[in-house]
C-alpha cells in the first residue's frame, strides 16, 4: 500500500505505529500463509487425505523456509496471488516424495482468505484494546463532568443546559454498542476458508468436511461451508470498522467545534507542543481530533468501494477479490489510528467549566428559553408564553442583555409576573431534567461491557 498510511513522514498522523506495521507487514503476510499450508496439510494427514510424514516434512519445510520475496513479487504480479510461487518455493523445499502434497485439493483463495482471517484478528484485538481505553477514558470524562453545566446547541446554537458530563456520555454511547455488535460479528466473520476449486472439496473425497473441521480446529477459527464469493461478512466488518471511524469522528467533530477561540470550552490537551502552527505562536491546533474526522470520511468512501467487490462472480470472482484486499487494508488501517487517537483526544481533552458558563451568560442566557416557556405556561397558554420569549429572545439579542431579565419584564406587564420562580430558571443546573439518570444508565453500561 503506497501512500500516508504507510509512510514513515505521515504515518503516526493518522495513528499507525510499528506494531500494526509488523502485523499487516509483508514478512508476517508470509508467515501466516505458510501457517495455513502447514495446519491445512496437519489435518488432510489426520483424516487420510495425505500422509502423515509428508505433513510434517511440510511443517519444518515451512519452518525453515527463507522466502524469497522478491520470486513472490513477480510471482504476484503474474498470477494475482501470492500462493503460487510461495507453493513453488515450498514444494522444492520439501523432499521429492512430499512436494505433490503441498496444498493439495485447496485453491489459492482458500489459503488467501484463511491467512487474512488470521492477520484481521490479531489488529482486531489491538483494536478491541484501544476501545477499551477510550470507553474507560469516556467514562472518567462522564462522571467527573457530570456537574460541569454547558450549553446544549442544536443546529449550532445554543438550545437547552446539558453538562459535559452529559456529552461524554453521548460519546461513549454508540461505542459500548459498537463492541457489542462487534461480539455478535466476530462468530460469523473468524471462519475458515477451504472450498477447492470450486467449492465442493471433490480433490479431498469423502474427506473434505472433516478436514475443514480440522483446519478451523487447528488455527481456533469457526467452521463454515466455502463462502469463495459470499462476501457478506467482510462486508458487515468493513462497514463496522467505518462505523467506528464515523462515531469517533463525531467525538473530533465537537472537540473541534469546542475548542474554536469563540467558544474555547476544550482544549485537546495541555501540552503547548501539540498543534503549533509555524508562524502564529498562539496556536493549539487539534490535530488528533481533525485526523478523526479525516479518518471517518475517508473509511466512508472506501466502504462504498466495499460494497462494489461484494458483487463477485459465480464460484470464483475477478477483480472484486482484488478490490476488497485494497479496501479492507486500509480500513483497518484507518480505524486503529483513529482508536488511538481517540485515546490520546479523550484522555488529555481539557475542560474549562468557567467558561462554559461564561458562554451562557454571555449569550443572554438563551438556554433558559424552554425553561421560560413552560415556566409561564401556568399563567397563561403555552403558545402565547413561547410567543412572548421568543419577541424577548429577539431583543436580547439586539439589545445584548439578559433574556431573563427581558422576559421578566414582559412578564411584569402582563401581570404574571409572581407565577415564575425567576431565581431557579436563572440557574441552568436547575434545568437539566434527566442528564445525571442518562449518563448513569451509560456509563454503568459500559461498565458491565468491560
Amino acid at each position: 500500500m503506497i501512500g500516508l498510511l504507510d509512510s514513515e513522514i505521515f504515518s503516526a498522523l493518522f495513528g499507525i505505529d510499528a506494531e500494526i506495521a509488523a502485523e499487516l507487514g509483508d514478512r508476517r503476510r508470509v508467515a501466516d500463509l505458510l501457517d495455513v499450508e502447514v495446519a491445512l496439510a496437519r489435518a488432510q494427514a489426520a483424516h487420510g487425505v495425505i500422509p502423515a510424514a509428508a505433513a510434517e516434512a511440510i511443517a519444518r519445510a515451512a519452518a525453515e523456509l527463507d522466502v524469497d520475496l522478491a520470486a513472490l513479487r513477480r510471482g504476484v504480479a503474474a498470477s494475482g496471488v501470492p500462493t503460487i510461487d510461495l507453493i513453488r518455493q515450498l514444494r522444492a523445499a520439501v523432499s521429492p516424495s512430499a512436494a505433490p502434497f503441498v496444498h493439495r485439493g485447496a485453491t489459492s483463495q482458500d489459503i488467501v482468505d484463511t491467512a487474512a482471517l488470521l492477520a484481521w484478528r490479531r489488529v482486531q484485538r489491538l483494536i478491541d484494546a484501544r476501545l477499551k481505553n477510550v470507553t474507560a477514558a469516556l467514562v472518567d470524562l462522564a462522571v467527573r463532568h457530570r456537574g460541569t453545566v454547558m450549553a446544549g446547541r442544536t443546529h449550532g446554537q445554543h438550545a437547552s443546559p446539558i453538562t459535559f458530563g452529559l456529552k461524554a456520555a453521548n460519546w461513549l454511547a454508540p461505542l459500548v454498542r459498537h463492541r457489542r455488535r462487534l461480539d455478535e460479528l466476530k462468530p460469523r466473520l473468524f471462519v475458515v476458508q477451504l472450498g477447492g476449486a470450486a467449492g465442493t472439496l471433490s480433490a479431498m473425497g469423502d474427506a473434505g468436511p472433516a478436514v475443514l473441521e480440522a483446519l478451523a480446529h487447528s488455527l481456533d477459527l469457526g467452521a463454515a461451508a466455502p463462502w469463495h464469493t459470499q462476501r457478506d461478512t467482510i462486508l458487515e466488518y468493513g462497514n463496522w470498522l467505518a462505523a467506528l471511524c464515523a462515531m469517533l469522528g463525531k467525538l473530533g467533530q465537537d472537540v473541534i467545534l469546542l475548542t474554536q477561540t469563540e467558544v474555547a470550552e476544550t482544549a485537546e490537551s495541555d501540552d503547548a507542543a501539540r498543534g503549533s502552527s509555524s508562524t502564529m505562536p498562539h496556536k493549539a491546533n487539534p490535530i488528533a481530533s481533525e485526523m478523526l474526522v479525516t479518518a471517518a470520511r475517508a473509511a466512508g468512501a472506501l466502504v462504498a468501494a466495499l460494497h462494489a467487490s461484494a458483487i463477485q462472480e459465480h464460484e470464483r470472482g475477478t477483480h472484486g477479490w482484488h478490490l476488497e484486499w485494497y479496501v479492507m487494508s486500509q480500513l483497518i488501517a484507518l480505524s486503529y489510528g483513529g482508536v488511538a487517537n481517540a485515546a490520546l483526544v479523550t484522555t488529555h481533552l481539557q475542560a474549562d467549566p468557567a467558561r462554559m458558563r461564561a458562554n451562557i451568560t454571555s449569550a443572554g442566557d438563551l438556554v433558559a428559553a424552554e425553561a421560560l416557556a413552560f415556566a409561564l405556561s401556568d399563567a397563561m397558554p403555552l403558545d402565547e408564553a413561547r410567543s412572548l420569549v421568543g419577541r424577548a429572545a429577539g431583543d436580547v439579542r439586539r439589545a445584548n442583555e439578559s433574556l431573563i431579565d427581558a422576559v421578566r419584564r414582559a412578564a411584569s406587564a402582563r401581570g404574571v409576573e409572581s407565577a415564575v420562580d425567576w431565581r431557579r430558571l436563572a440557574d441552568p443546573s436547575a434545568q437539566l431534567g434527566a442528564a445525571d439518570a442518562f449518563i448513569d444508565r451509560i456509563v454503568n453500561d459500559a461498565k458491565r461491557l468491560g
